[in-house]
């Protein structure tokens, strides 16, 4: 199956703690990544958390609701999270957060490895892009002192 794979650097002016914790909540991903519309399901076993997420596709006066499995672990617990993310039409993600303190705030490198059918992969590729620069945006938002 196809695959590609890409990285998103950006700073945060917050403690790699506090992004953390943010990031460690499902709840979290509602409006920031922006598809996301509701979290569902939330199941906690140790250091994994699982859930449902449900991203909202709009076109015109159509909706569709695409639900996907989400399965986030810590390895490096304040510093690196994991997502795997199960979609249906056979597209699944698994994406990296590396969070670094540097200076005032946080280096996040998000990286991203993304496999999909053939025949998706300019929407698949396109989306995922796309929805991880407007995270990156939302994410330093949320965490700048006001």
């Amino acid at each position: 199956m196809p695959a590609e794979e890409f990285s998103n650097s950006f700073h945060v002016p917050a403690p790699a703690e506090e992004i953390f914790a943010h990031l460690a909540e499902p709840e979290s991903y509602i409006g920031l990544s922006p598809l996301i519309v509701a979290v569902r399901d939330v199941r906690r076993d140790g250091d994994e958390v699982s859930y449902v997420s449900v991203e909202r596709f709009t076109l015109g006066p159509f909706r569709y609701d695409n639900h996907i499995r989400v399965t986030m672990t810590f390895p490096e617990p304040g510093r690196r999270i994991l997502s795997d993310v199960v979609s249906p039409g056979r597209v699944r993600l698994v994406a990296a957060v590396d969070l670094v303190p540097a200076g005032d705030g946080t280096a996040v490198t998000e990286t991203v490895h993304v496999t999909f059918p053939f025949l998706l992969r300019s929407f698949v590729v396109g989306q995922a892009r796309s929805v991880q620069r407007a995270r990156a945006a939302e994410l330093t938002r949320r965490l700048t002192p006001a």
